[in-house]
């Protein structure tokens, strides 16, 4: 499968780099069109794979275009490949806020995927929520499907507004996850635990109880509810959170990003 790459970012590395290792993508058979030339370099030394530096690369042949540039990038990519794909070929887009119709206006081209990954999709552990316009093919949507394999969970959804509520979800989610890992290594640090012995301790502890939740397939509030005990150390610390608004803020957070999802959509 031919594959053309419009940007050449960390999350288009995190696929190309999955890809090829699982035998999805074939490096010969992939160009990525990249303006810095040390990146090029690094690209094309790591993955064996073309590069160009314009920033479009060559078309012909191409059955599939990742479009990975940044929303800012994407009026030039119109005007450098508007109207001039071909029927056959799959744009497939993981820019942020940009949704099937206004991408389908600028590229002039009926045949569109998009994707909202997230950052965990570097090392195979990400959610990639997905929609297709009406015009891609079935084959289209299965390899469209096994790319997003590669880096961990695809989630296809019909409805591309579920798309604006991933983004504040799976989307935004590792940086509340990142937010929360900082702040109880913050708070362990300043009981007097050694910073080293802090780290790991925080990281395995985030690890584990996540782990626990998808094998066990077990609801966390019962988990919650096994791990603290009436009167103890859990119970005096949940109710703390309670106190300062734990939920009430990721819920904030969530709907906060939901909002800025829609506004950067209805702005394009």
């Amino acid at each position: 499968m031919k594959t053309a790459f419009i940007g050449g970012g960390i999350m288009a590395e995190a696929m190309l780099s999955r890809a090829i290792a699982q035998g999805v993508l074939d490096a010969t058979e992939v160009c990525v069109a990249e303006p810095v030339s040390d990146r090029r370099s690094y690209l094309e030394q790591h993955y064996n794979v073309g590069t160009s530096a314009q920033n479009i690369p060559p078309l012909h042949e191409v059955s599939t275009v990742i479009l990975a540039v940044k929303p800012q990038q994407l009026p030039s990519v119109f005007d450098d490949i508007g109207g001039h794909l071909s029927d056959g070929q799959t744009i497939v887009s993981i820019v942020a806020g940009t949704g099937l119709r206004n991408l389908s206006a600028g590229l002039q081209h009926q045949r569109i995927v998009r994707v909202m990954p997230n950052t965990p999709a570097q090392v195979g552990m990400g959610v990639s929520v997905w929609t297709a316009s009406p015009g891609v093919t079935s084959e289209a949507r299965e390899t469209t499907a096994a790319l997003l394999r590669c880096l961990g969970t695809e989630m296809y959804v019909e409805d591309e507004t579920l798309l604006d509520m991933a983004t504040a979800v799976s989307g935004s989610g590792p940086a509340y996850v990142f937010k929360f890992i900082e702040a109880l290594t913050d708070a362990a640090v300043a009981l007097g635990l050694p910073q080293e012995m802090t780290h790991t301790m925080v990281l395995e502890t985030v690890l584990g109880s996540a782990a626990l939740v998808k094998e066990t397939l077990t609801d966390p509030a019962l988990l919650r509810e096994r791990v603290t005990s009436p009167g103890g150390t859990t119970a005096e610390g949940l109710r703390a959170l309670d106190t300062h608004g734990f939920d009430v803020a990721i819920r904030a957070a969530v709907q906060a990003a939901y909002r800025r999802a829609q506004e950067l959509g209805g702005a394009q």
